[in-house]
């Protein structure tokens, strides 16, 4: 858990949570704080599984997940490849192209450019290609006076897509079984705040939304999960236009290591099938696996 990324809080956050619950369920439990050095701490402790609770570039993006195949230790959620697509925002709409899972237009454009002028019509949004968590998005509205004036945070190059009006929706993926449908509800932009504050959001779940929209996430969930390979968990992010129906739902992103604070989204839907907190850390746990 923790780790050197944006989101570093949120990621010890869930290390506690599910160090917690795994104790509950008698795992001799040893919480790492992963720095330059995790290695030759793996190394020493010689764990029979790692859960990985860090989120956000390194320990999402295939990085740690490499690290842990050399170690040979096994380690939950997605593999390395999938870590890494999935990471990479712009090429996990490629990958939901390919499948016919339905995206919005997107393109990859030097943050330069992106400040100097519009790239794309107005709404549009703008954000790093291999963040989570909300962190260095910009909304871009057709009121806008000019381009956005990214913040000196922001890479090279960013992802600037269309903005996709409606509803936030989300599910999770637990194995090959998708949980359910979670309808977030905010006051504004669906921001790092809203997600991990108290009371940034609220949550519907199951979501209070026509059958047919709420099968197609099921179904685009599971699809867009072996689509690019996970295992485990992962969770995928959708916005829907009500007033287009089915053609409004649009695929956002899919998150190979969702969040496991009180606030997040995939021990929510656990919950709601039945499955406690300390019953899917275990899961997790006795579901790990590297390819040795």
């Amino acid at each position: 858990m923790g780790g050197p990324s944006a989101e570093r809080e949120v990621s010890l956050s869930s290390g506690q949570a599910c160090a917690a619950a795994l104790r509950e369920r008698n795992y001799k439990v040893i919480e790492v704080d992963a720095g330059p050095d995790l290695a030759a701490v793996l190394t020493q402790i010689k764990p029979e599984a790692v859960l990985n609770c860090l989120h956000g570039r390194w320990g999402e993006d295939g990085c740690v997940q490499g690290l842990l195949e050399w170690l040979q230790i096994p380690y939950s959620h997605s593999g390395v490849l999938s870590s890494a697509l999935a990471m990479d925002k712009q090429r996990t709409k490629e990958i939901y192209r390919s499948v016919g899972l339905p995206v919005v237009q997107s393109t990859i454009a030097a943050a330069e450019d992106v400040r100097r002028d519009h790239v794309m019509t107005p709404p549009y949004v703008v954000k790093p290609n291999n963040e989570g968590s909300s962190v260095g998005v910009y909304l871009v509205g057709a009121e806008n006076n000019g381009p956005p004036q990214l913040g000196p945070e922001m890479p090279e190059f960013v992802m600037v897509e269309a903005f996709a009006p409606g509803r936030e929706l989300t599910t999770t993926v637990m194995g090959q079984r998708a949980l359910t449908v979670t309808d977030i509800l905010t006051t504004g932009w669906y921001d790092y705040d809203a997600k991990y504050k108290e009371g940034g959001s609220s949550h519907v779940v199951p979501a209070d939304v026509p059958a047919e929209i709420f099968e197609l996430c099921l179904e685009y969930a599971l699809r867009a999960h072996n689509a690019l390979g996970c295992r485990g968990i992962s969770r995928t992010d959708y916005r829907w236009d009500e007033s287009k129906g089915a053609d409004g739902l649009v695929l956002l992103e899919t998150n190979t290591q969702p969040g496991m604070t009180a606030t997040s989204l995939t021990p929510e839907q656990a919950a709601a099938c039945g499955i406690s907190f300390p019953e899917l850390c275990a899961w997790m746990v006795e579901d790990a696996t590297c390819s040795r």
